[in-house]
């Protein structure tokens, strides 16, 4: 691989790894700890991850149970759950609090689907970007003489090919996100 094609594979990269996280806190009917990743709680004036003020643990498949270190957490992470776009309603006994997800309608599943194709759609123009980035920065040195007609076309080509491959790799996890969705 070109040396100058290096850093353009690793903005794809991080383009890809943007949307699996994003996937993973969309959730499918089972409960998954990291649809708590994005909320942040109030823990002494500084805010923090539910993760970083209580242990998180999915004791049974469609519940998540949150155990805070210290019990005056418990109202400050009801607070940001409540606040969220989860829908869920947290319910506490004093010492933890539990979030039981609801089996999801088809229709919520349908939407969910879409959310997911759009992130894909989101993903592959950022590829796509770093792509055109690419080409710019490969034109610019063939009018400064830095390289030959026959090195731009040869790295034109590979960056061509890795976007090709960044994208198949978008469309996969997107179908795959998407599979995990509709199963009920």
């Amino acid at each position: 691989m070109n040396e100058r094609v290096k850093p353009f594979e690793a903005k794809m990269q991080k383009s890809l790894e943007a949307l699996q996280e994003e996937y993973a806190t969309i959730r499918a009917g089972r409960a998954n700890p990291h649809v708590l990743d994005k909320l942040r709680v109030d823990y002494y004036g500084t805010p923090s991850s539910i993760q970083a003020v209580a242990n998180v643990s999915v004791p049974e498949a469609r519940v998540i149970q949150i155990q805070p270190w210290e019990a005056k957490m418990i109202k400050e992470i009801e607070k940001a759950i409540l606040a969220s776009d989860l829908g869920l309603t947290p319910s506490n006994d004093g010492k933890l609090i539990r979030l039981v997800f609801p089996e999801l309608t088809e229709d919520r599943r349908k939407e969910l689907v879409k959310d997911v194709k759009k992130k894909a759609e989101n993903a592959k123009v950022a590829i796509r970007n770093v792509r055109h980035d690419a080409n710019d920065v490969i034109k610019k040195a063939g009018k400064a003489n830095e390289m030959s007609e026959d090195e731009q076309q040869d790295i034109k080509d590979e960056i061509q090919k890795m976007t090709d491959k960044f994208i198949a790799e978008v469309d996969k996890i997107s179908e795959d996100k998407s599979a995990e969705i509709l199963t009920i």
